[in-house]
């Protein structure tokens, strides 16, 4: 059984941001411009239970498979946000710690008050379908002070990142331009909808959503379900 923390500075670096952005980074579906269907009225609980998506399914990218039997966790983010930036050394220092041990693993949730949030995801799923998801990833967090909060498209500038992995780019610019880049990234973003994922981060283990109130909470989790 482990026992011993992660002690990582960026753990500690990431707790006030992590609190900050639980408590403001807020996305309700109603405020990103989509008008409200209230027609057909309150659903019954056996069919919310059928709609409900999994946390993981078959198209959720892994940045570690731990295989069969271990604990998964599963983060929904959103490129442009500065909590999921500022969480993302500890996610990093977790994977590093219980890789072997939990399978860890990355949807999509571009908050639509962030301009180019769903860009760079539609970037970093073009970079996936040449099998860079990971490189791409971790591109967007270590450059997101350069890019975040800019009010005009950053398109040219992911498309950089994307020579500079060395991927093809005629490729490249196929996978963006198709209505299917953008669909993949929806697909997530509606399955965290139906999840209750209002903010990001929203890190779920073994399909429990976690409350966040510090940055240690996520790496007590994980403990905990590798014990279970």
């Amino acid at each position: 059984m482990r026992t011993r923390p992660v002690i990582a500075a960026s753990i500690i670096a990431a707790a006030a941001a992590i609190l900050i952005g639980v408590m403001l980074l807020v996305v309700r579906p109603w405020e990103s411009g989509a008008p409200r269907d209230t027609s057909a009225g309150p659903a019954s609980p056996a069919a919310s239970a059928a709609a409900t998506p999994p946390v993981l399914d078959p198209s959720t990218h892994l940045l570690d498979d731990a295989g069969a039997g271990a604990p998964v966790v599963v983060e929904f983010l959103d490129f442009e946000c500065e909590a999921c930036g500022a969480v993302y050394p500890t996610m990093e220092a977790l994977r590093e710690e219980y890789g072997g041990e939990a399978t860890f693993g990355v949807r999509y949730f571009p908050l639509p008050g962030h301009f180019n949030s769903r860009n760079a995801a539609i970037a970093v799923e073009a970079a996936a379908q040449q099998g860079e998801f990971e490189a791409m990833y971790q591109r967007m967090f270590e450059t997101q002070p350069e890019w975040g909060e800019a009010r005009e498209s950053e398109a040219a500038r992911f498309r950089g990142y994307a020579e500079q992995l060395g991927l093809d780019m005629a490729a490249y610019d196929e996978a963006v331009a198709d209505p299917a880049t953008e669909a993949r990234v929806e697909q997530d973003f509606q399955a965290g909808i139906a999840l209750g994922v209002d903010r990001t981060p929203t890190i779920f283990v073994d399909g429990e959503r976690l409350e966040l109130t510090q940055a240690s909470d996520i790496e007590t989790a994980i403990q905990a379900a590798i014990r279970d």
